[in-house]
């Protein structure tokens, strides 16, 4: 999401470098990432750093903040969009296309006949959607399995923010993801960095609650409830000899519904922590304790 902006492109290859070395695949970027600079990095990496079959890309299609209106699902925004990507990323085709935001204005079989579109001519392997809400994933994601083998490509993937912090999808997005055969995608499993258990003591100079543009972004999860939960997760890493964020990632990492948790690390040093931690695993009786600890909903 910052590749271009808080990253730099040399940062960049060594992280992508560093995720392939260890076994990593799956790369999320999005249209509007640093305004397309994201997906040219990607684009650029993919040919200097990495080879095209060892990832999976994943990108982003429907914002439209630039316009004149936010989000825009219609046939000709879509398609126009993809093969703008597609230049970006220097690649003929992108392995998952996940529809960003709902379009109000744009009838769900249009969108939906765009997304088909995408898939028979090549250019897209498969589809998903981003953060939906639950009706919304149910009517896209049953309009496409209503006639299989006629063309239409199903939506295999759901995204959505989830963390020890924000559990909003226990609401009904998880249920209805696993209704309708969508794997979900975690993202800021790390609760936006707060987890990590940084912000403890008040908010470091070099955080992203401290930069202008990101504060916003963080703020929201330095309140008392949060503080309650950051304390619990320490006091359970702790416990394990484990760092808190290596607690956090691995509830989100290893829960039943979770097909990928995505990961948005600054630097290398911070990835190569993270990839570290694969072999973490919470004993049952601390996820349950977690889960008692962050069940109460945000105020």
């Amino acid at each position: 999401m910052t590749w271009g902006k808080d990253t730099e492109e040399d940062d960049a290859a060594d992280q992508l470098s560093a995720f392939v070395d260890a076994g990593g695949t799956l790369v999320d970027t999005a249209d509007i990432y640093t305004g397309g600079h994201s997906e040219r990095i990607v684009g650029r990496l993919l040919r200097s750093v990495v080879r095209r079959d060892d990832v999976i890309i994943a990108t982003k299609v429907g914002h439209t903040p630039e316009r004149h209106r936010p989000r825009d699902a219609s046939r000709r925004h879509l398609l126009a969009s993809l093969d703008a990507s597609l230049r970006r990323l220097q690649t003929d085709h992108i392995d998952l296309w996940q529809l960003h935001v709902h379009d109000p204005d744009t009838p769900a079989e249009e969108t939906l006949s765009a997304m088909d579109t995408a898939v028979t001519s090549g250019k897209v392997r498969y589809v998903g959607v981003g953060d939906l809400a639950p009706w919304q994933l149910t009517k896209y994601a049953t309009w496409q399995r209503a006639a299989p083998g006629r063309g239409r490509a199903l939506i295999v993937s759901a995204g959505t923010e989830f963390s020890l912090l924000n559990r909003r999808a226990e609401g009904g997005l998880l249920a209805a993801a696993a209704d309708g055969g969508a794997d979900v995608i975690a993202w800021s499993p790390l609760g936006r960095g707060v987890l990590s258990g940084k912000y403890r003591n008040g908010v470091p100079s070099d955080s992203r609650a401290a930069m202008p543009h990101m504060a916003p972004y963080v703020e929201p999860y330095l309140d008392e409830r949060s503080r309650r939960v950051v304390e619990s997760v320490c006091t359970a890493a702790e416990g394990l000899g484990v760092s808190p964020l290596a607690v956090a990632l691995s509830w989100v990492r290893d829960h039943a519904t979770v097909a990928a948790a995505t990961v948005g690390p600054r630097s290398t040093a911070q990835l190569e922590e993270i990839l570290s931690l694969e072999s973490v695993e919470l004993p049952r009786e601390i996820r349950e304790a977690l889960d008692d600890a962050s069940s109460a909903p945000p105020s």
